[in-house]
Formats: C-alpha cells, sequence, structure tokens
C-alpha cells in the first residue's frame, strides 16, 4: 500500500453534487448497469419534465405515471426501484438529509438496503461520497477487488471476506484505501503500478481450469483448425 500510495499522490475523494439522499439514491438507480453518460442523460430527462427544480422530490416522482418514466430511459424495475424509493423516503425509511449525520454506517445500510434496487454497494457510495464517511471499505466493489489484486500481486481476485479481514488493518480510513485500490487500477493501464515484493496469504476466488481435451479429441480438432485457414 506504501508504493500505492506514493506513485498515485494525496488523497482526493470528490464529493458529489446530489442534494439530498433522495437524489443520491435515485441517482445510483439510473446508474446501475449503465454507462455514466447514458444515466446522466436519463436524470436529465427525468428533470426535465419538471419545472423550476434542481431535482424532482419524491412525492413528485410517485405521482409520475410509469409509462412516463419508461419513457425517459428506466427500465421496469428502475421505474419500481425509484418508486419505492419515492415511498419509502416519504415514510421515514430513508432518512432525510438531517438526520444521516445521526446514523451509524451500519445503521443506514440496514435502513436504506430495504428498498427496492438497492444494495449494500449503493449505499456504501452514499455514504463514501455523500456523506464523506471515512471508514468505508466496499468489499464487493468488482474495481476495489481488481485494484487490490493488481496491486498485492495476486493470481486472481480476493474473496469479499478476506478482502474485509485484510482491511481491517486500514480501520479508521478504510475509505482512502478503497480511493487507492481504485487507483491501482488506473495505474496498472498505464503500466505505472509498483510492484508487489510479497503478495499476501489470502483467500482468491478459485479459478475454474480449463477443460483438457483427450488425443482423440485433439486429433480429431487438428484438420478442422486447418480447414479452416
Amino acid at each position: 500500500m506504501a508504493g500505492l500510495i506514493a506513485t498515485a499522490g494525496p488523497f482526493r475523494l470528490e464529493p458529489r453534487a446530489e442534494r439530498g439522499p433522495f437524489h443520491a439514491l435515485a441517482s445510483a438507480i439510473a446508474h446501475q448497469q449503465l454507462h455514466g453518460v447514458a444515466a446522466r442523460r436519463i436524470l436529465a430527462r427525468l428533470v426535465a419534465l419538471f419545472t423550476d427544480v434542481d431535482f424532482p422530490a419524491p412525492h413528485q416522482v410517485l405521482a409520475l405515471p410509469d409509462a412516463q418514466l419508461r419513457a425517459v430511459g428506466f427500465s421496469f424495475a428502475k421505474v419500481a426501484a425509484l418508486k419505492d424509493l419515492a415511498a419509502k423516503t416519504i415514510a421515514g425509511v430513508v432518512p432525510a438529509a438531517e438526520e444521516l449525520e445521526a446514523l451509524s454506517d451500519a445503521e443506514l445500510i440496514e435502513r436504506i438496503s430495504s428498498v427496492r434496487g438497492i444494495g449494500r454497494w449503493s449505499v456504501e457510495m452514499l455514504l463514501m461520497f455523500y456523506l464523506q464517511r471515512p471508514d468505508v471499505l466496499p468489499v464487493d466493489d468488482f474495481a476495489v477487488r481488481n485494484g487490490f489484486r493488481l496491486a498485492y500481486g495476486l493470481k486472481s481476485m480476493p474473496t469479499a471476506r478476506a478482502l474485509a479481514q485484510f482491511g481491517e488493518r486500514w480501520k479508521p480510513y478504510r475509505s482512502m484505501a478503497a480511493w487507492y485500490l481504485w487507483r491501482a487500477v488506473e495505474l496498472a493501464r498505464t503500466k505505472r503500478l509498483p510492484r508487489c515484493a510479497r503478495p499476501p496469504r489470502i483467500a482468491q476466488v478459485a479459478v475454474k481450469p480449463r477443460a483438457r481435451l483427450s488425443k482423440a479429441a485433439r486429433a480429431r480438432a487438428v484438420p478442422a483448425r486447418s480447414a479452416r485457414r
């Protein structure tokens, strides 16, 4: 980690511009399984349905017909998630902005992940980027796990549980550690990632071995390969 920090430079976790937890979580729903540009366009079309608002309130979203939400680009599943988020924000299950600071990370994860379509990872992004909580390690984040694999010289991805256990040593600054693991992926692409001298012994996701062809199967495959050339 020390070499990674020295190469990546100072920690800079930029806060996002969402205006309240409803906006932040609605944005998270829009971004699921989509490129960021496409998600932002869908959110812009949603906002354009209203006048004089930076982002619609929960009751405004709840009042929209499903067909109108589908027309701006939300899938059926995301329409259901967005409506459930709006309803649970009105009901107080999703805390208002002024309540968030009084609740622990674990309490927020438990409450907010009860919303349809919102999992632990989405709440962890809220904790890190909206609330700027310093001790969040999103072990289910693919890029965090891949960054750990690259930074520590592993042959395959660490399991989420093993990464969580390893990450105990980074308390109470695990958000910073996650940020540097994201940077490790970027540094690896440009071949600037420092090499780990001694990879840790840590549980990794098993890689399925390639099926070996029998001699007879290999013999049958040779003419077929030659015919394709």
